[in-house]
């Protein structure tokens, strides 16, 4: 072994080497931003230092209950501040936060809490009839805490107490410990599993530590940023926005609801600067009404992920005073982990053109180790030409630990050394990445591939379309032809024959849609489009 002067007498030690977790953000912030508003919440308001003697006490209050290091607590919580302190107060106590889909069934609750182990469910009363059923379908029972929602009425108690009378049984001087080792499992995140139960995805404190970091050079966050809660804090952690906000002193605005009006109100009202949402979120925002929109008078800047935003939404936000980042990523990447870095050059070209590339996948986020698009077999990367189709691989550490209790899934995940997305991707000769499918949702009609994406970007053109998706419908002749299903916006017209016509004038004739059917689209949980109940639909169709 080679000598290296670099390692005789010098070693890790309580003065050189901490363990990374978000956890210390929230310190830092009560000790650096006491005053600063933390949460807002309708006529709730607390402070960095009343944010942190809360999470404190949540801490404590889950150790006198028995939570230590592995144990799983779960929340059934809306975007109010108590699920944001749960971000902080539960991992503190040594537990594993399990933040459960709001949107969920009991079924699926059930099999969740029963996989996870929960100890303790903190849950809304507005929640009750769902989680009432799911508890009696549990095999163990666990510890159940009523989160009281004071500015809502209705809902049902379930629990020995509510969360208020829970947390002033802890110390708001707790003496919390960073984790022994920044490995340990933070949270826990639920695929949403169309086909089979849901995969339960670990996060560790190290990748919450750095992607939250991660956010702020990305997104070239400031102090202070006020942020509104559109995107859901059970979906990725809030794309681990919860620690992000703390690491720079930001201001939470809560919102219980995802409702237009409310939107411009808390926009308006309490000067908004930032967001997160997914496309329909955008599209909702986009398509308000023009006395609405016309109330707003300042730059928002908002971060969006998930399919690809089509061009012409991304123009209608820009003409309102949006400022767009696009952002890519996957539950099991801590939610965004590629960005669509913008070049200033780009700023000379039309609004138009500037949507088309702010559409696309970008690259690897500064904290991720390595992104690629490739064969996912040999792992040979695709040339830099925008036409050949590979996998998007991921590596880092802002990489799940992985899945819970699945070593098979854990296996074909890390193949070779990289996280393989099940995302189908070309790399552009600039080097940035673009989305074309999901594996399952490639189109192959007569041997071609068609990109489902590059179709339902096309309908997103015609200004009379407000929501679309494609999938294969199969074909005798074709073996799979493209199917689109199209919501119009209020008050518009538009036929088959005319949206395919339009189609065609946008891109190759062969990929235009050879059936439209009309009506609203299923949504997951999270609002994507369940493409798996459209391609059953269409096989229907003859």
């Amino acid at each position: 072994m080679n000598y290296n002067p670099y390692n005789e007498g010098l070693s890790k030690n309580q003065a050189n080497y901490i363990q990374l977790s978000p956890l210390s953000f929230i310190k830092r912030a009560a000790y650096v931003y006491p005053t600063k508003t933390s949460l807002v919440y309708g006529a709730k308001r607390y402070n960095w230092k009343e944010t942190y003697e809360r999470t404190c006490q949540l801490a404590a209050a889950l150790q006198q209950v028995g939570i230590q290091e592995g144990h799983t607590v779960s929340i059934m919580g809306f975007n109010t501040p108590e699920t944001y302190e749960a971000h902080f107060g539960v991992p503190m106590s040594g537990g594993v936060l399990h933040a459960i889909n709001t949107r969920l069934d009991a079924k699926n609750i059930a099999f969740m809490m029963d996989h996870a182990e929960t100890k303790v469910l903190l849950t809304d009363t507005l929640a009750a009839p769902i989680i009432k059923e799911a508890l009696s379908l549990v095999k163990n029972k666990p510890l159940v805490i009523d989160i009281v929602d004071s500015n809502e009425t209705g809902g049902e108690a379930l629990g020995q107490m509510d969360y208020e009378q829970f947390i002033a049984n802890g110390d708001a001087g707790f003496d919390w410990q960073l984790p022994k080792d920044e490995w340990n499992a933070i949270t826990l995140n639920y695929t949403s599993g169309t086909t089979g139960n849901p995969k339960g995805v670990v996060y560790h404190h190290r990748g919450a530590y750095l992607n939250a970091l991660g956010n702020i050079v990305a997104w070239e966050l400031q102090k202070h940023p006020v942020y509104l809660w559109t995107l859901p804090m059970f979906h990725c952690n809030g794309w681990c926005f919860p620690w992000t906000l703390a690491a720079i002193g930001g201001t939470s605005i809560c919102l219980r609801a995802v409702r237009m009006e409310e939107i411009y109100e808390a926009i308006i009202q309490e000067k908004v600067t930032h967001f997160c949402g997914a496309p329909i979120v955008l599209s909702m925002i986009a398509n308000a009404p023009e006395e609405l929109k016309a109330k707003k008078n300042h730059i928002v800047k908002a971060l969006t992920g998930g399919a690809p935003p089509p061009a012409a939404i991304l123009d209608l936000m820009a003409k309102n005073g949006f400022d767009i980042t696009h952002v890519y990523g996957l539950t099991e990447t801590y939610g965004p982990s590629t960005l669509c870095d913008w070049d200033a050059d780009w700023n000379q070209l039309s609004m138009p053109k500037q949507a088309e590339i702010k559409s696309s996948q970008g690259v690897a986020y500064h904290v991720s180790a390595g992104l690629m698009v490739a064969n996912p077999d040999t792992l040979e990367p695709v040339p830099f030409d925008g036409e050949t189709i590979g996998e998007v691989l991921f590596r880092g550490n802002n990489t799940m630990k992985g899945y819970l209790k699945n070593d098979a899934a854990n296996q074909k995940a890390f193949a070779g050394g990289w996280f393989h997305s099940g995302d189908l991707a070309v790399t552009l000769p600039n080097g940035y990445i673009q989305l074309k499918d999901r594996s399952k949702d490639i189109i192959i009609s007569g041997g071609e591939n068609i990109s489902s994406i590059e179709v339902e970007s096309a309908l997103f053109q015609h200004p009379a379309v407000m929501d679309a998706a494609v999938v294969a419908k199969p074909d005798e002749k074709w073996g799979e032809v493209p199917c689109a299903f199209v919501d119009l916006k209020e008050g518009a017209e538009a036929s088959e024959q005319e949206l395919i016509d339009f189609v065609r004038s946008e891109i190759a004739h062969f990929k235009a849609p050879k059936l439209v059917v009309f009506g609203g689209l299923p949504k997951t949980s999270t609002g994507k489009t369940q493409k798996f109940v459209l391609r059953k639909r269409a096989a229907e169709l003859g």
